[in-house]
């Protein structure tokens, strides 16, 4: 067997195998409340034969969405309008359906990437005031950020919460923090964002003391039975930031506080970073996680043949393999990736004979009770 399409665990989160679905924002949403496109886009995601879908970033707060489209859970409406989505997912495929809860930060109030992606101001049409550990704006000309304050933090974490809570509501079987990319838990890690100088800034102790609280509070806002992790970016590509070393330290402080695993990126949080891309460029850093704390990561960057994601868990450089715009490119990705490899795959019995004549038992018999 190969692993690839072996099982795994994260924590108590069961994979029937290691294919995972990166989250992918759509800026697709209306005020935040999930649209006929989700159903759409995460319904045809839910047939790929993947083990987990991790749906995209999805705001806590308002003013904590990238763009004024991105999907929401801060009310009981978001999580009524994004009901329909997973019921249909849960009905058609045994696929397991995690959820990125996030806040941008000073990345927020942004416009969608095919308007041109650029910041909208706050006195502008579809802007508002962005909000940020330290009042430094992303990049020169863009809107300065309110720097949090000790009422903001706490209505900060009272989102996270209140997400977490609704979440679990849904039905779904995972929650990833989105500590990564250069959003708002991001700039509290590196020193190129957060340049407090109370108890959240300064030491790498107090740069990581909020994103950590976040996570303290979400673990403990749901059951046992339901995985919660996080995703990082492991470096910022800058010299001065945020570095793998850190990432270790706060890696091993999240596995102190019940992380169930680990989402390893990079980058994201200043114009100014220079990232060597390459096939793969990112795995070595959810090897390092996974090799020297033992948390279970997820591997992603440039992930795009079969193979390839074959040899990276072999070697164990990570125990998933993330992929995003391959999947987007290709949904039938864990379709070809299982004829290649000689394995076998979930289909819905609607597709079955679809099956190429030299690949005639790719299908399993997976049923939907094997949630």
């Amino acid at each position: 067997m190969s692993m690839l399409f072996s099982p795994v665990t994260l924590g108590p989160l069961q994979l029937s195998n290691r294919i995972a679905i990166a989250p992918m924002c759509q800026y697709s949403a209306v005020g935040g409340l999930a649209t006929d496109w989700h159903m759409i886009h995460l319904g045809g995601l839910a047939l790929s034969g993947a083990g987990l879908l991790i749906i995209e970033a999805t705001a806590v707060t308002p003013e904590g969405r990238i763009s004024p489209d991105d999907l929401g859970l801060w009310s009981d409406a978001h999580a009524e309008a994004l009901a329909p989505v997973i019921r249909a997912m849960r009905s058609h495929s045994p696929i397991k359906i995690a959820i990125q809860l996030a806040h941008a930060g000073r990345k927020a109030s942004s416009e969608v990437p095919w308007e041109g992606g650029a910041n909208i101001p706050p006195h502008q049409e579809r802007g508002w005031q962005t909000v940020a550990p330290s009042n430094l704006p992303h990049a020169d000309g863009e809107t300065v950020p309110l720097a949090l304050d000790e009422a903001g933090l706490a209505r900060v974490k009272e989102g996270f919460v209140a997400a977490a809570h609704r979440a679990h509501a849904l039905d779904l079987d995972a929650i990833e923090l989105h500590g990564a990319h250069g959003y708002l838990l991001h700039q509290f890690l590196s020193p190129l964002a957060n340049q407090r100088q109370d108890a959240y800034g300064g030491s790498l102790e107090n740069r990581m003391r909020f994103p950590l609280e976040v996570f303290e509070a979400v673990r403990a806002a749901v059951p046992k039975d339901m995985a919660v992790g996080m995703r990082i970016s492991a470096t910022d590509w800058v010299e001065g930031g945020w570095e793998i070393e850190q990432s270790l330290r706060f890696a091993g402080e999240l596995q102190a506080r019940g992380c169930d695993f680990m989402h390893v990126s990079s980058g994201g949080l200043s114009p100014r970073q220079e990232i060597p891309l390459g096939p793969g460029y990112q795995v070595a850093f959810a090897e390092r996680i996974k090799r020297e704390t033992g948390v279970p990561t997820i591997g992603v960057g440039l992930i795009t043949e079969a193979q390839q994601a074959e040899d990276i868990l072999q070697q164990g450089q990570a125990d998933v393999i993330g992929l995003a715009r391959a999947m987007l490119y290709d949904p039938r990705w864990a379709w070809h990736a299982a004829a290649e490899l000689g394995e076998q795959v979930f289909a819905p019995p609607q597709y079955w004979r679809s099956q190429p004549r030299e690949h005639k038992h790719l299908f399993g018999t997976t049923r939907l009770g094997q949630r």
